[in-house]
C-alpha cells in the first residue's frame, strides 16, 4: 500500500473514531441530561452508571452506585419480583412495574415506577437502562383523596357516601345472620346558640369534641358518621333494643358533662332517633327519613331525649295545611321579619351592600325554616303577597337610613320565578321606589339563574327594571340550566357564585376552577361577582387573589336585624 492509500486509511479511521465519540457524547448526553432518573445495568445486575437524576430523587451520587447489586435497593418483598421483571428486559423487552419500592439513601423506601430500555448491539443485550419515577407522592395524595371522599374533614368521621357503602354490606350481612341493625341520628339541641356565643371556629372545636366523645363509646360493632351540620349517625350491627337502648342511654348521659373552650364550660344536649333494619325499612334513605322523624317528635316533646321510630310518628308531623294557614296571617300578626348578612368588599374590606333575607317566627310552629316555608309560600301563591310586604319594608329601611344621613349602601331582594312572571313587578317595583324616595340603583333585584330561562316574560321584566335604574343580580349562578348566552342577552349587573362552589374550594380542585372561570367571565361581561356561603380565611384569601368583587358569609357575618346592622356598620 503506497503511502497516500494510508494517508487516506487514517483519514478514514480519524472520522469514523470521531463520529463514534461524537456518538458516545451524545448518547451520554441524553442519559445525564434527562429529567428522569436513570440507572444502567450490566446482565449481571450491577449498576455501571448512574445519571445526576438519581441523585436529586434518591440521594445517591454516581461512585455510590457503581458496582452495586441493583437488587440492593429494592424492598424485600419485591427483590424476587424485580429479578423476573429483569429477566424479561434482558430477553429484549421493554417494559415496566409500578409500586417498587425503591430504597432512598436517606432511609426510606419510596414507592417506585420503573421502565426498561434494553441496549442492543449487534443482537445482543449489552445492558439495560432503568428509567425511574417517584410515585410516593402521588400515592399519598390519592391516599389521601380516598380519605376526604368517605370521611368529614371536620371532625375525620366516615361521611354519608360512606354510610351509603357500608350499609349496603351490614344489611346483607344482617339478612344472612337474621340480626338487626339499628341507625341512631343524634342531633344536637339550639346548637346555634353555640354558633352565637362562640363563632364558627369555637363552634368547630366543640363539634370535634362531641366525636372523640362519641367514639369513646361506640363499640366495635358500630360505625360513627357525622351527617353534616350538628347531626350524627351511628349504624350499629349485632343490637338489640335492649343493647341499643343502653347504648344511647350512655351517649346521653356523657352529654350531662360539659365541653371545655378557651377555659370556659359549655353544656348542650342532643335529641335522639332510632331506626331499626329491617323492620322499620329496608332501604338506606327510608331508615334515615323514619331515625329524623324519630329526632323530630322529640324536639316537639322538650328535646334531650330519645324515641325508636313508631308508625304513629308520621301523624305526629306538622301538618302541611295548619301551617300555611299560620303562614296566611303572618303579616297580620307581625310574625314576618327581615335580617340583612353584609356583603364585604374583599379588596377593602369595606361594605356597602346587604342581602335581606326573611324570617318568619311563628306562635305556634317557632322559628320555621325558610328552606320550609319558601316552598309552601310558592306553590299555594302566597309568595306575592310576602313578596311585596318584603319589597315595602327594604325601600322603608333605606329611606330611613337615607334620612338619618348614612353612607349610602345597597340591599338586594330575593325574587321568586312566580313574582317575576306575572308582568306586574318592574310596575310595583317603581311605584315602592318612587313612594319612599330611594335611589333606585340602591334596591338590588336578584333572581335565581333558572329564571333566566323564561325568555319572553323575564327579558321584558329586567328591561323594565333598568329603565327604572335598579340593581339586577342572578343568584345561585352555575347550578341552573339556562344558557350562557342568556348572561349576554339581559342586562345584568351581578353574578353571585352558588355556595356550593366555594365549599371546600381551598381542598378541591374543581370546585376552585369553577369559581375562577366564572369570576374570570364576569370580568369579561362587565359584571361584578360576589361569593357566597364563605366561611373559611382561606377561601376569602382564594377569592381575593382571583379578584372576586365580594363575598358574604359566616366567615363575615351570619343575616342580622336592621337594629344590628346600625350597630356594627353605621354607627
Amino acid at each position: 500500500m503506497d503511502n497516500k492509500a494510508i494517508s487516506q486509511y487514517k483519514d478514514k479511521l480519524m472520522k469514523e473514531r470521531k463520529m463514534r465519540l461524537e456518538y458516545e457524547e451524545k448518547y451520554k448526553s441524553i442519559i445525564d441530561h434527562n429529567l428522569d432518573p436513570i440507572i444502567t445495568i450490566t446482565p449481571n445486575n450491577r449498576i455501571s452508571y448512574a445519571n445526576i437524576a438519581v441523585h436529586h430523587a434518591f440521594g445517591y451520587r454516581l461512585k455510590e452506585l457503581t458496582g452495586r447489586s441493583i437488587a440492593d435497593l429494592i424492598g424485600e418483598e419485591k427483590v424476587a419480583d424485580f429479578k423476573k421483571f429483569l429477566s424479561s428486559a434482558f430477553s429484549g423487552e421493554s417494559i415496566e412495574m409500578e409500586g417498587i419500592p425503591f430504597f432512598h439513601k436517606h432511609g426510606k423506601f419510596l414507592s417506585t415506577y420503573v421502565k426498561t430500555i434494553p441496549v442492543s448491539i449487534r443482537g445482543t443485550i449489552k445492558e439495560i437502562h432503568l428509567i425511574l419515577r417517584d410515585t410516593s407522592f402521588h400515592l399519598k395524595n390519592n391516599e389521601r383523596l380516598l380519605f376526604l371522599s368517605y370521611h368529614d374533614q371536620l371532625t375525620g368521621l366516615w361521611n354519608r357516601r360512606a354510610l351509603k357503602e357500608h350499609f349496603e354490606v351490614d344489611a346483607d350481612y344482617s339478612l344472612r345472620s337474621d340480626e338487626k341493625l339499628s341507625l341512631i341520628h343524634l342531633d344536637l339541641d339550639r346548637f346555634n346558640t353555640i354558633n352565637d356565643s362562640i363563632g364558627r371556629n369555637g363552634a368547630d372545636e366543640i363539634l370535634k369534641m362531641i366525636a372523640e366523645r362519641m367514639k369513646m363509646v361506640c363499640p366495635k360493632e358500630g360505625k360513627l358518621y357525622r351527617n353534616g351540620g350538628d347531626e350524627y349517625l351511628l349504624l350499629l350491627r349485632n343490637h338489640s333494643i335492649e343493647k341499643t337502648e343502653k347504648l344511647v342511654q350512655k351517649i346521653m348521659s356523657d352529654f350531662t358533662k360539659p365541653f371545655y373552650f378557651n377555659h370556659q364550660e359549655y353544656f348542650l344536649s342532643s335529641s335522639v332517633g332510632i331506626s331499626v333494619y329491617p323492620d322499620d325499612g329496608t332501604i338506606l334513605e327510608e331508615l334515615l327519613q323514619k331515625a329524623e322523624q324519630a329526632v323530630r317528635y322529640v324536639k316537639e316533646r322538650g328535646r334531650s331525649h330519645y324515641r325508636f321510630y313508631r308508625e304513629e310518628m308520621n301523624t305526629a308531623f306538622t301538618d302541611t295545611a295548619l301551617m300555611e294557614a299560620h303562614l296566611r296571617r303572618a303579616i297580620e300578626f307581625n310574625e314576618l321579619e327581615l335580617h340583612y348578612q353584609p356583603q364585604v368588599n374583599l379588596q377593602t374590606g369595606e361594605i356597602d351592600s346587604f342581602e335581606a333575607l326573611l324570617r318568619w317566627n311563628n306562635r305556634k310552629f317557632g322559628f320555621v325554616s325558610p328552606a320550609q316555608f319558601i316552598p309552601m309560600a310558592e306553590e299555594s301563591g302566597l309568595i306575592h303577597s310576602i313578596g311585596d310586604w318584603v319589597l315595602e319594608v327594604v325601600c322603608k329601611q333605606l329611606r330611613e337610613w337615607q334620612d338619618k344621613q348614612f353612607r349610602p349602601v345597597r340591599i338586594a331582594v330575593n325574587i321568586s320565578p312566580q313574582q317575576f312572571r306575572t308582568g306586574a313587578f318592574a310596575e310595583k317595583a317603581k311605584q315602592i321606589i318612587e313612594k319612599y324616595k330611594i335611589h333606585p340603583s340602591s334596591f338590588e333585584v336578584e333572581i335565581t339563574e333558572t329564571a333566566l330561562t323564561y325568555m319572553k316574560d323575564t327579558l321584558s321584566t329586567l328591561q323594565k327594571l333598568k329603565e327604572i335604574g335598579v340593581t339586577i343580580s342572578v343568584d345561585d349562578f352555575g347550578t341552573g340550566y339556562s344558557s350562557l348566552s342568556y348572561l349576554k342577552q339581559y342586562p345584568i349587573d351581578i353574578i353571585k357564585i352558588d355556595r356550593s362552589f366555594i365549599k371546600d374550594i381551598e381542598l378541591d380542585e374543581k370546585n376552585e376552577a369553577i369559581a375562577k372561570t366564572i369570576i374570570n367571565l364576569a370580568h369579561s361581561l362587565g359584571m361584578q361577582v360576589i361569593a357566597e356561603g364563605v366561611e373559611k380565611d382561606l377561601q376569602a384569601e382564594i377569592l381575593k387573589e382571583a379578584a372576586c368583587h365580594k363575598a358574604q358569609g359566616f366567615l363575615f357575618s351570619k343575616a342580622i336585624p336592621a337594629s344590628e346592622i346600625v350597630e356594627k356598620y353605621f354607627a
